[in-house]
């Protein structure tokens, strides 16, 4: 049996999806890696979500970011041979977001996340989501991606995670509490 460490890394390079290596703080791997977190973050929300719909929904998104995430990590010219992430994907995130959005209510103001573990997790992994779709946003516009749909899905996806925190408090009776003496 292979041990679960290669020391391929051990000078600070990684391999992608395609020929050669590339550092490891190379922009390709700070996208795939705060996208790795996001789907982490997501799971964390996933094992202690209460609300019913919430769990499978964030397992079909883990899925989906596994997929984006092959993407990322491929070279410019293998990228479409790992292409799964398109509209129907972003779609997809928008008809759960209008769903949900039928069964709470939508705040005025900006909100605090703790109410609940789950939606404290949800408030998290919406935020890490932001950072990966920055690292993502980036890689795109230095010409490291051209599939536009990744930055859509990733963006639709903070919204998702944003109504389903307000679910999981909705659904558990909690008072989602607002920020206060704001300018």
């Amino acid at each position: 049996m292979s041990p679960f460490y290669t020391r391929t890394g051990d000078e600070g390079t990684t391999v992608v999806l395609g020929e050669g290596r590339v550092t490891k703080f190379d922009p390709r791997i700070e996208a795939l890696g705060a996208v790795d977190e996001a789907t982490a973050a997501i799971g964390l929300a996933r094992a202690t979500c209460q609300a019913q719909p919430t769990a499978p929904i964030l397992l079909e998104i883990q899925r989906d970011l596994y997929k984006l995430m092959a993407e990322v990590s491929a070279t410019p010219e293998n990228q479409a041979r790992f292409r799964a992430i398109d509209a129907s994907r972003v779609t997809w995130l928008e008809t759960q977001s209008d769903a949900l959005e039928k069964t709470v209510v939508m705040p005025r103001e900006f909100i605090l996340p703790g109410e609940r573990p789950s939606s404290a997790a949800l408030a998290l992994a919406r935020t890490v989501t932001r950072r990966a779709e920055r690292r993502v946003v980036e890689l795109f516009h230095g010409g490291g991606l051209e599939n536009p749909h990744l930055l859509a899905y990733l963006n639709r996806l903070s919204s998702l995670l944003f109504v389903l925190e307000l679910a999981e408090n909705a659904s558990a009776g909690a008072q989602t509490k607002i920020a206060k003496d704001l300018p």
